[in-house]
């Protein structure tokens, strides 16, 4: 009888009007057909009466997408026009020159290149602003006319690119050979000093597994006797490169991660396949509120493990697994299928991943929310709200001056004038301003239009307007007045008094200019927290074992 039903439904929709009587013998089945049919009427006269030209295409997107939305995040829907994003997305790989353009005031401006690309073997610069591509003006396109999209083609094929380079008065033609471009898990590893080796896992897509396996045995070769395994930002990826990667470190058979979900003939316990790459070596894991999914299984399963120890902070919460399905007109959709539970038996999906705070983090849990594991050695870990960190650091949060100036792109900016006026710069690990070359930054800013409001002023400001409504504003008026003019900002003030925060921020963005991905995370290296914290506590290695007891 259901199978009729299902049948009665389809059909029903296609002919946009069938009577929905015969449905009533099963109710879901004739919410759904009556919803559908209510779809498919009012789409047809909105077509034929609406006073504009409706584009049916980006109409049932919009509709599909706002549906989808109200389930979950991560359920989604890729229409044809976007199933080579969605490619590039889960392999890491797709046709084109190997570089990342950011629309910037109107201008299509090279914000990265990609080490081993076309694009670096071509000569193009970060920051050379693209001005036609194969001769087709690309300034000012419309928000759905993807610049990238024009860059993208078939191996082999020729791309001819106009750009205009700061202080280059004449414009440059660029050709470059497209080729296939693979946009690598682990962008970065190499070893921090004698001992410590570092790989920097960004993404989980087909082939990560490798090439962390890769980077140990290649650091080992060089030395390495302790390693830091950094996941932060890591978005997460595909489940099983998760499990390959968890399996490098932990016993050949042991539980990794087991999903569960409506279909139960898709629940699993995923166990560490293969025999492991090295149980002995001390690890430390760095994570913070954006290592998310896969990034979370390979965190969790070194804690509930005891295999490492875990710096920085809560991650994001996303316990969930989603299954692509194969839908009509060569369309798919992403749906959320199950919820994974890692080792200790918990669930690290947020309670509510509905309502997060400003930097993705899932914010405090009440105790009476959360439900007590146990690790291998008897630690108490915890549900409901991501993967807590054994030893935890203050998050990185940026004051309004240098959200300001990364904002408006003014670090970027002078990162390209630094670039032309200075041809050659020591390695990123070495390089840092002197004192006159912050202060030429400065200079260079004066005439450059970047303001922001201080939390300070903003309370300040709060405050008058909860003074005047409760009319108390005139009894206060002049401790206000002095107190706003007490902390109203400088920007030049602001610009010495953060110095400290400003400075490597942009010699981290000139390095990357020089040197790429890779020399944005070496510049780093001396003023990153999380990696002092990982390193300090390499140098302790009775404190390393005794948190990892029970």
């Amino acid at each position: 009888m259901k199978k009729s039903i299902k049948a009665l439904a389809l059909a029903g929709l296609v002919a946009g009007g069938a009577s929905l009587a015969a449905f009533k013998t099963d109710d879901r089945f004739f919410e759904i057909a009556r919803n559908l049919d209510i779809y498919a009427t009012l789409f047809r006269e909105l077509n034929m009466y609406y006073v504009d030209e409706v584009n049916p295409n980006r109409m049932v997107k919009t509709s599909i997408d706002a549906m989808l939305k109200a389930l979950d995040p991560y359920t989604n829907f890729y229409a044809e026009e976007e199933i080579e994003d969605y490619r590039t997305m889960t392999t890491g790989r797709y046709n084109g020159i190997g570089a990342l353009v950011g629309v910037r005031q109107g201008k299509s401006v090279v914000m990265m290149i990609y080490e081993g690309t076309p694009a670096e073997k071509s000569g193009l610069r970060v920051g050379d602003e693209i001005l036609k591509i194969d001769g087709v003006e690309v300034r000012n396109r419309p928000e759905d006319d993807n610049t990238d999209k024009l860059l993208r083609g078939q191996n082999g094929t020729a791309v001819k690119l106009t750009v205009r380079r700061y202080g280059e008065k004449d414009l440059l033609t660029i050709p470059v050979t497209r080729d296939v471009v693979k946009m690598t898990n682990v962008p970065y590893f190499g070893m921090i000093n004698d001992e410590v080796g570092y790989i920097d896992l960004k993404d989980f897509t087909a082939t990560a597994a490798r090439e962390v396996r890769q980077a140990v045995i290649d650091l080992k070769a060089k030395g390495m006797k302790k390693l830091i395994l950094d996941v932060r930002e890591n978005p997460g990826g595909l489940l099983n490169m998760a499990i390959d990667i968890s399996n490098l470190f932990i016993p050949k058979d042991s539980e990794v991660v087991t999903t569960k979900g409506k279909v139960q003939e898709w629940n699993k316990t995923y166990t560490a396949m293969a025999p492991p790459l090295d149980l002995d070596l001390p690890i430390v894991v760095l994570c913070n509120s954006r290592s998310a999914s896969a990034a979370e299984i390979v965190s969790g399963v070194i804690q509930d493990y005891d295999r490492g120890v875990l710096i920085g902070q809560r991650t994001y919460g996303k316990g969930l697994v989603q299954t692509t399905r194969d839908l009509s007109f060569n369309t798919k959709m992403k749906i959320t299928t199950a919820k994974y539970y890692i080792p200790s038996g918990r669930c690290i999906q947020a309670i509510d991943y509905s309502h997060r705070n400003p930097d993705g983090s899932v914010g405090k849990i009440a105790d009476s929310l959360k439900t007590a594991f146990k690790t291998k050695n008897g630690r108490v870990v915890y549900d409901g709200g991501g993967v807590l960190p054994d030893v935890i650091t203050e998050a990185n949060n940026p004051t309004p001056i240098a959200l300001s100036l990364s904002n408006k792109g003014l670090i970027f900016d002078y990162a390209v004038k630094y670039r032309h006026d200075h041809p050659q710069i020591k390695p990123a690990r070495e390089f840092r301003l002197t004192d006159a070359e912050y202060q030429d930054f400065v200079n260079w800013l004066k005439d450059k239009e970047y303001d922001y409001t201080t939390q300070v002023e903003k309370d300040i400001a709060g405050l008058e307007a909860s003074a005047k409504k409760e009319k108390y504003f005139d009894l206060i008026k002049d401790q206000l007045k002095a107190l706003q003019t007490k902390v109203s900002h400088s920007k030049e003030a602001d610009l010495m008094t953060f110095k400290p925060e400003l400075k490597p921020m942009l010699e981290q963005e000139i390095t990357g200019h020089y040197y790429l991905q890779k020399g944005i995370k070496e510049s780093s290296f001396n003023n990153d927290p999380e990696m002092k914290a990982a390193l300090d506590l390499f140098k302790d290695m009775n404190r390393y074992q005794s948190i990892l007891k029970k």
